[in-house]
Protein backbone atom coordinates (compact mmCIF):
# COMPACT_ATOMS: atom_id res chain seq x y z
CA UNK A 1 0.00 0.00 0.00
CA UNK A 2 1.27 3.50 -0.84
CA UNK A 3 2.48 6.03 1.76
CA UNK A 4 -0.26 8.28 3.14
CA UNK A 5 1.72 11.13 3.11
CA UNK A 6 2.70 10.63 -0.72
CA UNK A 7 -0.78 9.86 -1.59
CA UNK A 8 -1.60 13.62 -0.01
CA UNK A 9 0.94 14.86 -1.96
CA UNK A 10 0.13 13.50 -5.00
CA UNK A 11 -3.46 14.76 -4.63
CA UNK A 12 -1.92 18.65 -4.04
CA UNK A 13 0.53 18.05 -7.20
CA UNK A 14 -2.92 17.26 -8.92
CA UNK A 15 -5.11 19.96 -8.12
CA UNK A 16 -2.67 22.51 -8.65
CA UNK A 17 -1.93 21.52 -12.21
CA UNK A 18 -6.16 21.20 -12.94
CA UNK A 19 -6.05 24.84 -11.23
CA UNK A 20 -3.68 25.68 -14.19
CA UNK A 21 -4.99 24.08 -16.45
CA UNK A 22 -8.54 25.67 -15.78
CA UNK A 23 -7.13 29.06 -15.83
CA UNK A 24 -5.22 28.44 -19.15
CA UNK A 25 -8.58 27.53 -20.58
CA UNK A 26 -10.59 30.24 -19.54
CA UNK A 27 -7.75 32.54 -21.20
CA UNK A 28 -7.87 30.29 -24.16
CA UNK A 29 -11.40 31.16 -24.31
CA UNK A 30 -11.02 35.13 -23.90
CA UNK A 31 -8.67 34.62 -26.93
CA UNK A 32 -10.94 32.58 -29.09
CA UNK A 33 -13.86 34.75 -29.04
CA UNK A 34 -11.45 37.72 -30.70
CA UNK A 35 -10.02 35.29 -32.79
CA UNK A 36 -12.92 34.07 -34.34
CA UNK A 37 -14.30 37.57 -34.78
CA UNK A 38 -11.53 38.27 -36.57
CA UNK A 39 -12.01 35.69 -39.11
CA UNK A 40 -16.11 35.67 -39.45
CA UNK A 41 -15.20 39.53 -40.74
CA UNK A 42 -12.08 38.19 -42.72
CA UNK A 43 -13.51 35.63 -44.82
CA UNK A 44 -16.19 37.29 -47.05
CA UNK A 45 -13.97 39.99 -47.66
CA UNK A 46 -11.03 37.93 -48.31
CA UNK A 47 -13.30 35.66 -50.59
CA UNK A 48 -14.46 38.28 -52.51
CA UNK A 49 -11.28 39.69 -53.44
CA UNK A 50 -9.74 36.48 -54.06
CA UNK A 51 -12.41 35.75 -56.81
CA UNK A 52 -12.21 39.04 -58.31
CA UNK A 53 -7.94 38.53 -58.62
CA UNK A 54 -8.14 35.19 -59.77
CA UNK A 55 -11.00 36.52 -62.88
CA UNK A 56 -8.97 39.50 -63.27
CA UNK A 57 -5.44 37.47 -64.19
CA UNK A 58 -7.47 34.48 -66.09
CA UNK A 59 -7.69 36.94 -69.42
CA UNK A 60 -4.45 38.73 -68.82
CA UNK A 61 -0.92 37.78 -69.97
CA UNK A 62 0.63 42.03 -69.39
CA UNK A 63 3.55 42.22 -67.02
CA UNK A 64 1.44 43.27 -64.52
CA UNK A 65 0.10 40.19 -63.92
CA UNK A 66 3.25 38.13 -63.24
CA UNK A 67 2.36 36.82 -60.24
CA UNK A 68 -0.21 34.16 -62.81
CA UNK A 69 2.81 33.17 -64.78
CA UNK A 70 2.75 29.61 -64.53
CA UNK A 71 6.95 28.35 -64.51
CA UNK A 72 8.57 25.09 -65.05
CA UNK A 73 8.99 24.72 -61.04
CA UNK A 74 12.30 24.56 -59.91
CA UNK A 75 12.77 25.99 -56.82
CA UNK A 76 9.81 25.93 -54.53
CA UNK A 77 8.60 28.25 -51.44
CA UNK A 78 6.42 26.38 -48.53
CA UNK A 79 4.85 29.02 -46.00
CA UNK A 80 4.23 26.94 -42.87
CA UNK A 81 1.69 28.43 -40.28
CA UNK A 82 2.23 26.67 -36.53
CA UNK A 83 1.96 28.69 -33.03
CA UNK A 84 4.33 30.22 -30.81
CA UNK A 85 2.88 28.03 -28.04
CA UNK A 86 2.58 24.55 -27.20
CA UNK A 87 0.10 23.10 -24.95
CA UNK A 88 -2.86 23.30 -27.66
CA UNK A 89 -3.02 18.93 -28.68
CA UNK A 90 -1.66 17.59 -32.16
CA UNK A 91 -1.90 21.19 -33.73
CA UNK A 92 1.49 21.93 -34.51
CA UNK A 93 1.92 17.92 -34.83
CA UNK A 94 -0.45 17.64 -37.35
CA UNK A 95 0.92 20.59 -39.64
CA UNK A 96 4.51 19.00 -38.85
CA UNK A 97 2.92 15.92 -40.26
CA UNK A 98 1.09 17.05 -43.42
CA UNK A 99 4.24 19.54 -44.44
CA UNK A 100 6.66 16.46 -44.68
CA UNK A 101 4.20 14.31 -46.50
CA UNK A 102 3.74 17.20 -48.88
CA UNK A 103 7.42 17.80 -49.23
CA UNK A 104 7.56 13.91 -49.53
CA UNK A 105 4.98 13.79 -52.56
CA UNK A 106 5.32 16.34 -54.55
CA UNK A 107 9.04 18.12 -53.67
CA UNK A 108 11.18 14.69 -53.14
CA UNK A 109 14.20 15.71 -55.55
CA UNK A 110 13.86 19.20 -54.55
CA UNK A 111 14.66 19.10 -50.97
CA UNK A 112 17.17 16.41 -52.12
CA UNK A 113 18.97 19.04 -54.41
CA UNK A 114 18.65 22.44 -51.72
CA UNK A 115 15.54 23.96 -53.96
CA UNK A 116 12.76 23.96 -51.45
CA UNK A 117 12.97 26.49 -48.55
CA UNK A 118 10.43 26.90 -45.93
CA UNK A 119 9.51 30.61 -44.10
CA UNK A 120 7.97 29.13 -41.21
CA UNK A 121 5.95 31.43 -39.14
CA UNK A 122 5.42 30.40 -35.54
CA UNK A 123 8.19 29.37 -33.32
CA UNK A 124 7.07 25.48 -33.34
CA UNK A 125 7.53 25.29 -37.66
CA UNK A 126 10.52 26.95 -36.77
CA UNK A 127 12.62 25.01 -34.91
CA UNK A 128 10.83 21.87 -36.17
CA UNK A 129 12.61 21.69 -39.38
CA UNK A 130 15.61 23.87 -38.36
CA UNK A 131 16.43 21.07 -36.25
CA UNK A 132 16.01 19.12 -39.32
CA UNK A 133 18.37 20.78 -41.34
CA UNK A 134 15.69 22.38 -44.34
CA UNK A 135 16.47 26.04 -45.76
CA UNK A 136 14.46 28.02 -43.29
CA UNK A 137 13.85 31.18 -43.88
CA UNK A 138 13.84 32.97 -40.47
CA UNK A 139 13.01 36.62 -40.80
CA UNK A 140 9.14 36.37 -40.03
CA UNK A 141 8.65 33.38 -37.60
CA UNK A 142 8.06 36.04 -34.92
CA UNK A 143 4.85 37.35 -36.89
CA UNK A 144 2.06 36.22 -33.94
CA UNK A 145 3.86 38.30 -31.37
CA UNK A 146 2.63 41.43 -32.80
CA UNK A 147 -0.03 40.05 -35.32
CA UNK A 148 -1.43 43.12 -37.61
CA UNK A 149 -1.91 43.30 -41.23
CA UNK A 150 0.86 45.12 -41.38
CA UNK A 151 3.32 42.98 -39.84
CA UNK A 152 1.74 39.95 -41.10
CA UNK A 153 1.82 40.87 -44.86
CA UNK A 154 5.98 41.63 -44.77
CA UNK A 155 5.75 37.97 -45.08
CA UNK A 156 3.64 38.15 -48.62
CA UNK A 157 5.36 40.64 -49.40
CA UNK A 158 8.92 38.41 -49.28
CA UNK A 159 7.17 35.76 -51.24
CA UNK A 160 5.95 38.24 -54.21
CA UNK A 161 9.46 39.64 -54.95
CA UNK A 162 11.06 36.35 -55.01
CA UNK A 163 8.67 35.12 -57.04
CA UNK A 164 8.52 38.03 -59.43
CA UNK A 165 12.34 37.86 -59.60
CA UNK A 166 11.56 34.31 -60.13
CA UNK A 167 13.56 33.02 -57.23
CA UNK A 168 10.84 30.76 -56.37
CA UNK A 169 8.45 29.07 -59.13
CA UNK A 170 5.86 28.69 -57.21
CA UNK A 171 4.76 29.07 -53.47
CA UNK A 172 2.44 27.67 -50.90
CA UNK A 173 0.73 28.04 -47.72
CA UNK A 174 0.29 25.25 -45.15
CA UNK A 175 -2.02 26.13 -42.08
CA UNK A 176 -5.24 25.11 -39.52
CA UNK A 177 -8.25 26.31 -40.90
CA UNK A 178 -10.84 27.17 -38.19
CA UNK A 179 -14.11 25.24 -38.09
CA UNK A 180 -14.95 25.18 -34.66
CA UNK A 181 -13.45 24.87 -31.01
CA UNK A 182 -13.07 21.13 -31.49
CA UNK A 183 -12.19 20.86 -35.49
CA UNK A 184 -9.39 22.29 -37.57
CA UNK A 185 -9.24 21.27 -41.20
CA UNK A 186 -5.15 21.29 -42.49
CA UNK A 187 -4.64 22.76 -45.81
CA UNK A 188 -2.29 23.28 -48.55
CA UNK A 189 -2.88 26.33 -50.58
CA UNK A 190 -1.02 28.02 -54.16
CA UNK A 191 -0.23 30.90 -52.99
CA UNK A 192 1.80 31.62 -56.34
CA UNK A 193 1.06 31.64 -59.15
CA UNK A 194 -2.00 32.58 -58.86
CA UNK A 195 -4.95 30.18 -59.88
CA UNK A 196 -7.41 31.08 -62.54
CA UNK A 197 -10.69 29.67 -61.73
CA UNK A 198 -12.04 26.51 -63.72
CA UNK A 199 -15.40 26.89 -64.22
CA UNK A 200 -15.05 30.69 -65.00
CA UNK A 201 -14.71 32.19 -68.69
CA UNK A 202 -14.68 35.20 -70.66
CA UNK A 203 -18.22 35.75 -70.55
CA UNK A 204 -18.89 35.30 -66.62
CA UNK A 205 -16.34 37.98 -65.95
CA UNK A 206 -18.11 41.64 -66.10
CA UNK A 207 -16.31 44.13 -64.63
CA UNK A 208 -16.32 47.98 -65.32
CA UNK A 209 -12.46 49.09 -65.37
CA UNK A 210 -11.68 52.75 -63.75
CA UNK A 211 -9.52 54.35 -64.74
CA UNK A 212 -8.42 51.70 -66.66
CA UNK A 213 -7.98 47.77 -66.57
CA UNK A 214 -3.76 47.75 -66.67
CA UNK A 215 -4.18 50.37 -63.18
CA UNK A 216 -6.16 48.21 -61.21
CA UNK A 217 -4.95 45.19 -61.67
CA UNK A 218 -1.20 46.35 -60.82
CA UNK A 219 -2.71 47.56 -57.35
CA UNK A 220 -5.23 44.86 -56.32
CA UNK A 221 -3.46 41.65 -57.09
CA UNK A 222 -0.57 42.43 -54.40
CA UNK A 223 -3.17 43.73 -52.13
CA UNK A 224 -5.59 40.42 -52.78
CA UNK A 225 -2.58 38.37 -51.73
CA UNK A 226 -1.22 39.76 -48.56
CA UNK A 227 -5.43 39.87 -47.45
CA UNK A 228 -5.00 36.08 -48.54
CA UNK A 229 -1.74 35.10 -46.15
CA UNK A 230 -3.26 37.32 -43.65
CA UNK A 231 -6.41 35.30 -43.48
CA UNK A 232 -4.85 31.85 -43.60
CA UNK A 233 -2.56 33.46 -40.28
CA UNK A 234 -5.74 34.40 -38.53
CA UNK A 235 -7.49 31.10 -39.27
CA UNK A 236 -4.43 29.54 -37.78
CA UNK A 237 -4.81 31.59 -34.58
CA UNK A 238 -8.70 31.04 -33.95
CA UNK A 239 -7.38 27.34 -34.49
CA UNK A 240 -4.53 27.40 -32.22
CA UNK A 241 -6.79 28.68 -29.19
CA UNK A 242 -9.84 26.36 -30.15
CA UNK A 243 -7.05 23.38 -30.05
CA UNK A 244 -5.79 24.67 -27.04
CA UNK A 245 -8.94 25.31 -25.29
CA UNK A 246 -10.22 21.85 -26.01
CA UNK A 247 -6.90 20.40 -24.94
CA UNK A 248 -7.00 21.88 -21.82
CA UNK A 249 -10.59 21.22 -20.79
CA UNK A 250 -9.72 17.48 -21.83
CA UNK A 251 -6.73 18.14 -19.11
CA UNK A 252 -8.74 19.39 -16.56
CA UNK A 253 -11.01 16.47 -16.59
CA UNK A 254 -8.49 13.88 -16.85
CA UNK A 255 -7.08 15.20 -13.84
CA UNK A 256 -10.25 15.11 -12.07
CA UNK A 257 -10.46 11.82 -12.87
CA UNK A 258 -6.94 10.98 -11.42
CA UNK A 259 -8.31 13.06 -8.53
CA UNK A 260 -11.02 10.60 -7.87
CA UNK A 261 -8.49 7.52 -7.99
CA UNK A 262 -6.24 9.38 -5.59
CA UNK A 263 -9.03 10.33 -2.91
CA UNK A 264 -9.93 6.57 -3.45
CA UNK A 265 -6.70 5.35 -2.40
CA UNK A 266 -5.88 7.77 -0.21
CA UNK A 267 -9.43 6.94 2.03
CA UNK A 268 -7.93 2.74 1.24
CA UNK A 269 -4.81 3.63 2.47
CA UNK A 270 -5.83 5.30 5.59
CA UNK A 271 -8.71 2.51 6.80
CA UNK A 272 -6.69 -0.04 6.16
CA UNK A 273 -3.85 1.78 8.29
CA UNK A 274 -6.84 2.55 11.00
CA UNK A 275 -7.58 -1.02 11.14
CA UNK A 276 -4.20 -2.50 11.35
CA UNK A 277 -4.06 -0.09 14.56
CA UNK A 278 -7.14 -1.56 15.51
CA UNK A 279 -6.50 -4.94 15.55
CA UNK A 280 -2.96 -4.54 17.12
CA UNK A 281 -4.92 -2.80 19.76
CA UNK A 282 -7.10 -5.82 20.25
CA UNK A 283 -4.36 -8.52 20.32
CA UNK A 284 -2.45 -5.92 22.93
CA UNK A 285 -5.76 -6.24 24.93
CA UNK A 286 -6.00 -9.89 24.73
CA UNK A 287 -2.31 -10.82 25.41
CA UNK A 288 -2.65 -8.46 28.53
CA UNK A 289 -5.97 -10.14 29.80
CA UNK A 290 -4.00 -13.96 29.39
Amino acid sequence: MPNLKEVKNRIRSVMSTQQITKAMKMVAASKLRRAQDNILQMRPYAGRLNEMLQNLTAGSSDESTSFGEDRVVEKVLLIVITSDKGLCGAFNTNVHKIALSHISKNYDNLYKRGDLDILPIGRKGRDFFKKRNYNVIDDYWKTFSDLSFDNATKAAKFAMDKFQDKTYDKVEIIYNEFKNVATQILRVEQFLPVLPIESANDSDIDYIYQPDKQSIVSEMIPKSLKVQLYKAILESNASEQGARMTAMEQATDNAGELLKQLRLTYNRTRQAAITKEILEIVAGAEALGH
